[in-house]
């Protein structure tokens, strides 16, 4: 099955009770049964709920996995692998990456005898140097946020598979459409399914992919023992968010490539990060692992001018100064004091989060509304 039918028909199966053409939202806690034990497969919605396994398989079929797990929000979702280490475990994640992730790793999991090692994955091999006998887990996000640096996900994958670690890629922004790490060497594919998957600004929640029946397993477990699950509603929200997914994705890159070509040539724009120029750093290994650049766009103004970057963000009229991103409406945020304000200024700007930087999530609307928004917006 190709990817644009697996958004729709993906690990799906009509209802079994009526026909349902799309999963039933089963709106209950319990499940009747017939003796101690003895029940159709669902006894606790905590555990398992319907429209919720219609989910995860739907989030399976689409990273190419065998086993989803779909949870309240993209921050639990990475919580629950956090979760498969004890103290004095290693981590080596991306340097340049979200801000709640970093929060997470640093104000939690640090407090926990967890170590986290934060460095730049441009090169890829570099990360073969902070391995040691602690090291459990390589945490890859790529492209990252909000720099667009791209990581060879197939050389994290076999220095994992060397040290007998595990590797989790963050996809939110390529997502499968464009990215599918699992086929690449990963272990675990994690998305804040908020964005794109979703796709209309309307649910919150995160998912985890995996081939592995052990592993698997550990996760299913955490996920039922810490509880961190979705409702049934938002299950069916994302499940009909999906649905579009690839229809959206498409929309999403050819307006990425259009407003990405535009700023590049505004005389008053200094640097444009998009992992679709060939003037990337990483552009030949976008190419191999991604099958087109996306919608997520940085950039800073000439001069480095944090009053002008506000200026700009407070003038977009089409795009919406707010958080998040991979919704059908385009976006602007200022990472540094939005997204990645809880990472220290120094830590941001050795990564490139200087306070001038704006990132654009590049909806579906029409591209000549959005440029002559950043037109009239940057002057």
């Amino acid at each position: 099955m190709k990817f644009n039918t697996k958004t729709i028909h993906g690990g799906q199966e009509h209802d079994k009770a009526y026909g349902a053409v799309m999963p039933p939202i089963y709106q209950t806690t319990t499940y009747a049964q017939s003796t101690p034990g003895g029940h159709k497969g669902f006894e606790y919605s905590r555990t398992h709920n319907p429209t919720r396994s219609a989910l995860e398989r739907a989030f399976a079929s689409l990273e190419n996995g065998d086993h989803g797990l779909a949870f309240g929000s993209g921050l639990a979702a990475i919580d629950a692998v956090m979760k498969l280490l004890k103290p004095g475990d290693e981590v080596i994640s991306t340097n340049d990456l979200y801000g709640g992730s970093y929060r997470l790793f640093t104000k939690v999991y640090e407090n926990f005898g967890i170590k986290f090692h934060f460095i730049g994955m441009e090169n890829a091999a570099n990360i073969a140097d902070y391995v040691n006998e602690n090291t459990k887990l390589i945490w890859v996000e790529t492209p990252t946020n909000p720099m667009m640096n791209v990581i060879d996900i197939k050389v994290a994958a076999n220095i994992a598979k060397k040290h007998d670690l595990l590797l989790a890629v963050d996809n939110t922004f390529a997502t499968p459409y464009l990215q599918r790490p699992l086929d690449l060497g990963a272990d675990i594919v994690m998305h804040s399914a908020t964005k794109y998957l979703g796709g209309h600004s309307d649910v919150v929640m995160g998912a985890l992919v995996v081939r592995d029946q052990d592993l698997a397993d550990r996760l299913y477990f955490i996920q039922n023992a810490s509880g961190a699950i979705c409702g049934p509603q938002d299950s069916f929200l994302m499940l009909r968010g999906i649905k579009t997914l690839h229809v959206r994705m498409q929309r999403h890159c050819e307006n990425g490539k259009k407003v990405a070509e535009y700023l590049q040539n505004h005389p008053k724009i200094e640097k444009v990060y998009w992992p679709g120029f060939e003037s990337h750093p990483n552009h030949k290994i976008a190419k191999e692992q991604m099958d087109d650049f996306g919608g997520m766009i940085s950039f800073v103004t000439k001069g480095n001018n944090y009053e002008e970057a506000i200026r700009i963000v407070e003038n977009l009229k089409v795009f919406t100064l707010a958080e998040s991103l991979g919704g059908v409406e385009s976006l602007c945020g200022h990472p540094a004091s939005m997204t990645h304000a809880s990472i220290p200024k120094e830590e941001r700007e050795k990564t490139g989060v200087v306070d001038s930087l704006i990132r654009l999530s590049v909806g579906i609307e029409d591209a000549d509304d959005l440029i002559d928004d950043l037109k009239q917006a940057i002057g």
